[in-house]
Order: structure tokens, then sequence, then C-alpha cells
């Protein structure tokens, strides 16, 4: 093991740290305690705890984290500053915290699978060494990798001592694996504990309304979020999420008039704060709307005009798919055109994100364009042979479910009712009591 010429300060689950500040230290727990529960300022003790110690260099990494896990290509500056900050660092560090700087470095590169690596070698010799785990989950999660969402918790949880506050931080996480990996019942088990462990954890409340979305028990989704909302309606940067997923338990029922105003109230607040996760969820929440024929007036446009903005990130592809439906439903014909261009300009790269474009995120967005159009067999045409395999463009199976209802829907407005009972089946195993499915069913015989 490299040793190093810091001083040496353990933070608050045990893992030492090259740092000559004690305070410097406390400030980056409580940054890194607001990134696992989700609290939506974490920079703002990042930046205390690099006041206190420059050469803290976990902290540099931690703020470079904050950035380029966001997914926005226009944060990638900042993440690279961060991580050149934290590169100089490095003869006095040790091999985990080198290790670190790598993860940062290849996925600011866009090597994704890359930076995971890193972070399962850190966690191999480190268990306890939580940002890298959360590093880690939430790059499964990006990269849709649903067994190592479940798997990569489950190969520590044995090595965290039972009772503490990091234990119930893995539980949230590995409930959430359990839960993109099928294992209904004992995620809805294991996410109960982790929210009784640590009310605030955010990402725990989601793992347990993730369950009962794929399960079709929607009133008893919105009596959990209803139960909770304390702890994630406000202050919380899963909030506007969170809300999302409120809103879909309504969707299942056709409540319409209900979904729009949440949609008003809660999630339109993505128009204000310009962040992408937001503008995700605005973006798959009108368009399921308009899948079912519902009416949502002039909403799209300042939704659009958002997107048009990041039309030529190219950083990650499920984004590009959001874009897409934002501005082929506005009617943004150029700027479509311009996102499909840029969609094959990625595709043709070498990097993590370009595979992901070639096999899923073009056809899918063509896909999506098509749908807008009126071109529902194209639509079809295009989503059918990859609906499979979606799950690599990331995100979870909830959000993913835009694009198998987008199928079903293009196979009935094209005439192939074959393939639209076809694809509706699968909805109806896991959600035979939903408002939602039952009518389309009907509507299909």
């Amino acid at each position: 093991m490299r040793e190093t010429d810091g001083a040496r300060v353990v933070d608050q689950f045990g893992v030492a740290q090259t740092a000559a500040d004690s305070a410097a230290v406390a400030r980056f727990d409580r940054a890194l305690w607001k990134l696992l529960v989700f609290d939506p300022d974490p920079l703002s003790d990042v930046e205390a705890a690099l006041e206190r110690d420059p050469a803290f260099a976990m902290a540099q990494i931690l703020k470079g984290l904050l950035y380029a896990l966001s997914t926005e290509r226009r944060l990638l500056p900042q993440a690279r500053t961060a991580l050149a900050s934290a590169r100089a660092l490095v003869p006095g560090l040790g091999d985990r915290e080198i290790a670190h700087i790598a993860a940062l470095e290849a996925w600011t590169a866009g090597r994704f699978h890359d930076a995971a690596g890193h972070w399962e070698r850190i966690l191999v010799a480190e268990p306890r060494d939580a940002l890298a785990m959360f590093a880690a989950h939430q790059s499964d999660f990006l990269l849709g990798r649903s067994d190592e969402l479940r798997d990569r918790v489950a190969r520590r949880i044995s090595r965290i001592d039972a009772g503490t506050a990091l234990e119930g931080i893995y539980q949230g996480m590995f409930a959430f694996g359990l839960e993109e990996s099928g294992d209904y019942e004992r995620a809805e088990r294991t996410g109960r504990r982790a929210v009784e462990r640590e009310p605030r954890d955010a990402w725990a409340i989601h793992a347990v309304a993730h369950v009962m979305e794929m399960t079709g028990r929607s009133d008893a989704g919105l009596q959990w979020l209803e139960s909770r909302a304390a702890d994630w309606s406000e202050n919380c940067a899963l909030a506007v999420h969170t809300w999302w997923h409120y809103a879909l338990f309504h969707c299942e029922e056709r409540r319409w008039d209900e979904v729009l105003r949440i949609y008003d109230q809660r999630i339109a607040r993505a128009v204000d704060s310009n962040s992408v996760m937001e503008l995700l969820d605005a973006s798959a929440l009108l368009w399921r709307l308009r899948v079912q024929s519902v009416d949502v007036g002039a909403r799209w446009l300042p939704l659009a005009e958002l997107w048009e903005p990041r039309i030529d990130d190219g950083w990650y592809a499920f984004n590009d798919l959001h874009a897409m439906m934002a501005l082929a439903a506005a009617d943004r014909a150029e700027p479509s055109r311009q996102l499909l261009a840029r969609l094959h300009d990625c595709a043709a790269a070498d990097d993590d994100n370009a595979r992901v474009a070639r096999v899923v995120g073009l056809p899918a967005a063509e896909a999506l364009l098509a749908y807008a159009q009126g071109q529902y067999a194209l639509a079809a045409e295009k989503l059918a042979p990859i609906i499979a395999i979606t799950a690599r463009a990331g995100g979870s199976h909830a959000q993913r479910d835009v694009l198998v209802q987008t199928l079903a829907s293009a196979a009935e407005r094209s005439g192939q009712r074959g393939l639209a009972r076809a694809v509706l089946a699968a909805r109806l195993q896991l959600k035979p009591k939903s408002a939602l499915n039952l009518d389309w069913s009907m509507r299909l015989q």
C-alpha cells in the first residue's frame, strides 16, 4: 500500500483522509452526508472544507463529482477544474485517493464503465468509502445496469457494522437495486427499513415508491409518498423527481386533471431551475399525456425552449431522448433535425455514449420524432427492435416505460393491433388493476 506524505484524519465512516485540518474533514463529512441523502446543497460545505484546507484532495474529488454526475456537459469544466486541483496533490496521496482521481478522470472523458471499475476497486479495498459507493451506484443507474445496482451494494453490506448510519444508507441503495432487479417484496422491506433508520434518505423513499409503481399499487404509492412528504417534498434534490412519481400514480388511474395540476404546481418549476434532471421529468410526464391523447395546451413550448441550448451536448443519450420529446411535441422542426444530426455524430464517436447512441439513442429519437409527426408505423418500426434493450440507455424501468407506452400507442394508431396487444400484455402482468391498462386493453379487443 502506498504511503502518504500528508496528515491523516478519519472521517465519519472510519475512512482515513489525507488532510491537514480535522475541521475541514468535518465539513467534508457534512457535505458527503448531504449528498447521500440528496440534500440540495452539499457544495457549500465542500467549499467550506476547501477554504480551510485547499490541499484536501477528497474534497476536490467530491466537488468534481457533484458536477460530473449531473450528466450535463455544461458542468464538465467545473468538474475538470476540481480534477486538476486533485491531480496536483497526487505526490502526497494514498492509493485509494489516487484511484478516485482516476475514476473522475475517466468519467469526465466519457469512459463511464472505466470509472465504475475504479470505484469498484476502491470498494474492494475499503467498503466504507461512501463516496465511491454513491458514485458507483449512480453510474450503475445512469448506465442501466440493474444487476450491479443490486450486487455492488450486496458485496459490501455484510462488511458494514449493523445499526450504523452507513449501513442504513447502503440499505437504501440496496432497496433500489432489488427493485430494479424485480425483487419487489424484498425491495420494499429493505427500503422501509432504510427510511426508519434515516427518515430523510430520499433515495430510499424513492425506492419504495418505485416498487409501488412497478407493481401497480397506485393508492398505496400515493399514501406512502404523502406519509413521507415532510422528508422529500421540500429542501430535497429529488423533490421534483418524487413529485413526478406521485403524478405517475395518478396516470395509472387516468386522473388527468390531477396529473396536469401536479405538473403545473410542482414539475413545471423545472422551467425555472434549468436542471436537466427536472427537465427530464417534465418531458417524460407531458409525453405520457400526449400518448394518452390528453390535451396539454401550450405547456410544451417553454420546455422546448429550455432544451434547445442543449441540442449539441452529445454527452448522455438518455437526456437527448427527452430533449427530442419536447422539441418534437412543440413542433420545433429545425432544432429536432439538429438534435438528430448531433446524435448521428455521437454514434460515430468512440466512447461509452457513442455505443448507447448507436443501439438505442438514435433509433429511439427517430421513433419519437416520427410519432410526433403522426408517422406511427415508422415510430413502431424504429422502436420495436430495441424495446428489449432500452436499459442500455440508462434510467429506471419506470422511466423507460415511456418508450413502452409510445410503442404500444404507435402500433395501435398504425393498425398493428397484435403488436399493441403484445406490448401491453407485459404491463398488464405487473399492473392488472391499472385503469390505464384496463381501458387500453378494452380498446384493443
